[in-house]
C-alpha cells in the first residue's frame, strides 16, 4: 500500500483513463484530488469514491486556466497535503484533414493537451523541488511516435507533451522527482467511441485499415481503462524509483514497438 495516505492529482479525472486512474489510486490508500473541467461527471465520481470511504476531492478546473490550475494546487496542498504524485490526463481530441482544421480546433487542442499539462506540472513540480520528492506521469498517446490520418492537431500535441515531459524529467532528476509518460493506443474511452459509426467499431480498430495507413492490434483486443492505469500507478510506484523520461506504449503492438 505505498499510496496510502499519500495525496495525488489526476487531471482528466471524469471519466476514461483519468477516472480508472483516479480509482486505482483511491482503491490504494490515495488522496486524491480530481481534476475536470466537466463538473458534473466529476463531482459524481468523486461522490462516489467518498461513499466508497475513500478520500477525494473536485476540482472543477480547465486545464488550460494556468490562474485556476494554480489556485486549485495551493488548495490541494493546503487542505489535503502535501503533493507527492501528479497524473496528467486530461486531452481533447479534434479529428478531420489537416487542411480542414480550424483555427479553433488546433489551438484548443494544443490548450488543452500541452498548455494544460504545462501549466499543471509547473504548478505542482514548483513545490514538489522544495521537498525533493515526487512522480509525475503524463498519459500522451501511441499517435505522438506514428502518423494517424485526420488527428495531425492531437498527434502534434501529444507528441509535444511527451517531449516535454522528458525534458522536465532531465531538469527534475537532481531533485530526486521522476517524470515519465504513458502512451495508450486505442483504448475503450468515450474519446475512443466517439470514433465510431456503429457496434463495430472495435472490430474495426483491430482489424486495422491499410487506406488510411493504420495496423490493427496484434493482441486482438482494445485496452481497457484499467491496463492504462495499471501502467500509470507501476511508474508512480517505487518499483520504477529508477525509471525516468521513460515513454511506456500501451497500445497491444499496435504500433509495432515504434
Amino acid at each position: 500500500m505505498e499510496f496510502k495516505d499519500r495525496v495525488a492529482l489526476v487531471t482528466g479525472a471524469a471519466q476514461g483513463i483519468g477516472e480508472a486512474v483516479a480509482r486505482a489510486l483511491a482503491a490504494r490508500g490515495a488522496a486524491v484530488a480530481a481534476l475536470d473541467a466537466n463538473g458534473e461527471r466529476l463531482g459524481a465520481v468523486v461522490a462516489e469514491l467518498r461513499a466508497s470511504g475513500h478520500r477525494a476531492a473536485a476540482f472543477p478546473v480547465d486545464v488550460a486556466d494556468s490562474g485556476a490550475v494554480d489556485r486549485a494546487v495551493d488548495w490541494i496542498e493546503r487542505e489535503l497535503g502535501p503533493l507527492e504524485f501528479l497524473v496528467n490526463v486530461a486531452g481533447v481530441l479534434r479529428v478531420g484533414p489537416a487542411l480542414s482544421l480550424s483555427d479553433e480546433d488546433w489551438e484548443r487542442t494544443f490548450a488543452v493537451n500541452t498548455r494544460g499539462v504545462f501549466n499543471v506540472s509547473r504548478a505542482v513540480a514548483r513545490r514538489m523541488t522544495a521537498r525533493s520528492s515526487g512522480a509525475i506521469v503524463t498519459v500522451g498517446s501511441n499517435a505522438a511516435r506514428t502518423p494517424r490520418v485526420h488527428m495531425a492537431a492531437y498527434a502534434a500535441s501529444k507528441a509535444a507533451t511527451t517531449m516535454f515531459t522528458k525534458c522536465l524529467g532531465l531538469e527534475l532528476a537532481k531533485h530526486n522527482i521522476r517524470c515519465n509518460v504513458v502512451s495508450p493506443g486505442s483504448t475503450d474511452t468515450p474519446m475512443q467511441r466517439s470514433l465510431w459509426s456503429d457496434e463495430r467499431g472495435a472490430r474495426a480498430v483491430i482489424a486495422g485499415n491499410p487506406e488510411a495507413f493504420k495496423l490493427g492490434i496484434p493482441l486482438n483486443r482494445i485496452a481497457a481503462t484499467e491496463d492504462v492505469a495499471a501502467a500509470v500507478l507501476f511508474l508512480l510506484s517505487d518499483q520504477a524509483r529508477h525509471i525516468t523520461m521513460h515513454d511506456l506504449c500501451v497500445d497491444g503492438g499496435a504500433t509495432l514497438g515504434a
